[in-house]
């Protein structure tokens, strides 16, 4: 017996029950799921989510940058760059390959981030303004090497994809995605611990930047 089925075991035979979970006891269990209704939202959810969001973010140390059009992601991102004295030779995911980063005099590489890459630019599934979170799934066109490798991560977000609450962002994956992707992971600013004497170290795991720029 694998550690899996003995832990499945015990559970079950101190619930009182003998023998393998039935398909009765499946059924049951999927409809409870399928027809529970959601719990009390917070009072955020009444407040504007994109306010919410920029809120959340400037305390969790994230910077925002707010453009008129997609097209601008480039400019801003140079604009960026510049101002925090950093290389203006990015990594980034297919799906905003098709900018003009020349244009903006950005070397733009369309390949998975290694560790010489100093920025990584994303999209996101959606942002969620309760917590000033970015919700990114993995996947062979969305690779999180580009959000966690790179000591800064610049994302890009549609206002129409930032959500209120942790649940409506669930929510509208699995309307949208219906089965869930491999990996789900949560990007909540720049990456931080306090293992070590309860002292805030930034860009312990991962970025010591986060950068959101919100397209329409």
């Amino acid at each position: 017996m694998s550690a899996r089925e003995n832990i499945l075991a015990r559970i079950r035979a101190n619930s009182a029950k003998r023998g393998a979970t039935t398909q009765a006891e499946m059924d049951q269990a999927r409809s409870h799921i399928a027809t529970r209704t959601r719990g009390p939202a917070p009072s955020i959810a009444r407040q504007a989510p994109l306010v919410r969001f920029e809120q959340e973010s400037e305390r969790l140390k994230s910077t925002i940058d707010v453009i008129a059009s997609i097209e601008e992601v480039p400019l801003a991102t140079a604009r960026y760059l510049r101002d925090n004295g950093l290389p203006t030779s990015v990594v980034g995911w297919p799906a905003l390959a098709q900018l003009d980063w020349s244009a903006a005099g950005i070397a733009f590489a369309n390949r998975l981030a290694n560790r010489e890459d100093a920025v990584g630019v994303t999209d996101c599934f959606c942002a969620i303004g309760e917590t000033g979170t970015l919700l990114l799934l993995s996947s062979p066109l969305t690779p999180k090497l580009h959000a966690l490798l790179p000591e800064t991560h610049i994302c890009v977000v549609s206002q129409s994809r930032i959500v209120a609450t942790m649940e409506d962002a669930f929510d509208r994956l699995r309307t949208e995605r219906g089965v869930l992707p491999r990996s789900t992971f949560f990007v909540s600013g720049p990456s931080r611990t306090a293992d070590i004497e309860q002292t805030i170290v930034i860009g312990a795991h991962g970025p010591y930047r986060v950068h959101v720029i919100i397209a329409p």
